[in-house]
């Protein structure tokens, strides 16, 4: 696999950060990351590993586009409303960048279906928003060793994580410590704030640049603004990870 002029010239200017390089970012070509949702979160991840030139994306959702959607999931307009947010997502990412591969599933994610859904992918992103998907998807990725790069959001607070068992914790050792699955009040920025450094977590794991926040948990507080990174540990009696 290589590079061509067009992605050269694309991608020049992240290519030339030290640590980065060609070989970075034919890693990343030649990468498939699983979306799950197409949300707030969903929406700026999504946009910013394509345009980051990640060849494989998949995005999963099984939701429609509602107005109340529209103030913070920009790749869906008006005029989409009623209609299947992951095909919409889809199209959208491929204008952005007609070299990669998009791939839609319009499903939701349970304990049947989430182990086929992510299969083949090198990393998944929790870009979701109710717990029964959440636990379903990391009960999945400890099964096949898939790294998850999880985030949730709520009002002017974030939290994000990379969760790669037994390395690291897996969500259901500190999930009472996250913001509630219900659908809480969010701004567009804090879930575009969250759901693009979710990106920047997913292409730093993938090309093995800096420091990820593997086995730290990132808490941003935006109404008297904090950004605190603390150390988060496994439960040794949880019942998702505690055989590994």
């Amino acid at each position: 696999m290589e590079l061509t002029k067009n992605e050269l010239a694309v991608y020049a200017r992240q290519v030339g950060i030290p640590g980065w390089g060609a070989e970075g970012q034919l890693r990343l070509k030649s990468s498939t990351v699983f979306v799950a949702g197409a949300g707030g979160l969903g929406c700026p991840a999504a946009t910013y590993l394509a345009a980051a030139g990640v060849g494989r994306v998949v995005v999963c959702d099984a939701d429609r586009v509602d107005r109340p959607n529209l103030n913070r999931q920009y790749l869906y307009s008006p005029s989409d409303v009623g209609r299947d947010k992951a095909p919409i997502a889809r199209d959208r990412l491929l204008e952005i960048n007609p070299s990669i591969e998009v791939e839609a599933r319009v499903e939701e994610i349970t304990g049947e279906n989430a182990a086929g859904l992510i299969a083949g992918s090198d990393l998944i992103l929790d870009c979701l928003d109710n717990l029964a998907s959440r636990m379903a998807l990391n009960r999945a990725a400890i099964a096949v060793r898939t790294p998850i790069v999880y985030s949730a959001v709520s009002e002017l607070t974030g939290h994000l994580t990379v969760l790669s068992p037994p390395a690291t914790p897996c969500l259901e050792c500190f999930v009472t410590r996250t913001p509630p699955p219900a659908e809480p009040a969010i701004p567009g920025f804090t879930a575009g704030t969250m759901g693009t450094m979710q990106a920047m977590e997913a292409v730093k794991f993938l090309i093995g640049y800096g420091d990820c926040l593997t086995g730290r948990l990132l808490i941003l507080e935006g109404v008297e603004p904090r950004v605190d990174v603390i150390d988060i540990e496994r439960d040794p009696g949880c019942p998702a990870c505690r055989g590994l």
